[in-house]
């Protein structure tokens, strides 16, 4: 991991301001080879993961470890809106809060656990507090992708010290990543309506074309809720237009 990511990481984290914080999570920051993590890093998650990893439960000072390095989520934009030169764009965190409402509001569905589907929606980009939102813009390999962020949520979710909490993260995440289950399939589906209702809502705001966000997403929605939700949202913008 770079120096700039081991310089950013608890305990300096908790005096870094909002806009360092922001500079320090472009992708370009982290290495492409097999070390996933810094010493100091690895020290602090091997500490933390021996401390609770036998509680269901993280201590109080593991949960405020992790949940600071969360607020990263809240701080850093979503890469495509500032690519494209959107005005106070939104962050990881709006974008995850708001497929989490998906999942609280919709219809059941058969053979689908929906509170899994929630608690998937707002871990799904959890690994971006360190890697930050890789786009494909950036040309990083898909694989080379997966890679940093499989390491960062290792490291994460030692930082939470381990046990039952940290490997429903972990479980949660990996199931989503592998697209393994119809809970995962839905917050893909998700993940895709939310892009595309802000991408809208940009467009009627700002006056911005998005097209390229909505074309993206052509064809590659894999449930009815999705395809329902998703020709909702192009109905309202072929009004607009």
């Amino acid at each position: 991991m770079s120096r700039v990511l081991c310089k950013s990481l608890i305990p300096s984290l908790l005096s870094s301001s909002s806009s360092s914080i922001s500079a320090q999570l472009r992708f370009k920051h982290f290495p492409t080879s097999s070390s996933s993590s810094s010493p100091r890093v690895s020290r602090m998650a091997t500490e933390a993961s021996s401390s609770s990893s036998s509680s269901a439960s993280p201590s109080p000072s593991s949960a405020i470890d992790f949940l600071t390095l969360c607020h990263r989520l809240k701080t850093t934009k979503r890469e495509g809106w500032v690519r494209r030169g959107v005005n106070n764009p939104e962050s990881i965190a709006d974008h995850m809060y708001r497929m989490g409402v998906m999942a609280l509001i919709a219809a059941d569905l058969p053979g689908v656990d929906r509170d899994k589907c929630v608690k998937m929606a707002i871990v799904h980009d959890i690994a971006e507090a360190i890697v930050g939102d890789i786009t494909p813009a950036d040309g990083v390999p898909k694989d080379e992708k997966s890679r940093r962020e499989r390491a960062a949520l290792e490291d994460m979710c030692k930082l939470l010290g381990g046990g039952s909490r940290a490997k429903e993260i972990s479980d949660l995440w990996m199931e989503y990543e592998e697209n393994s289950s119809l809970e995962a399939k839905v917050v893909k589906d998700f993940d895709k309506v939310e892009m595309i209702l802000q991408a809208l809502e940009y467009e009627n705001e700002q006056g911005k074309d998005l097209e390229e966000f909505f074309q993206s997403t052509a064809g590659k929605f894999q449930t009815e809720v999705g395809k329902a939700w998703a020709s909702e949202v192009a109905s309202r913008r072929k009004k607009s237009n």
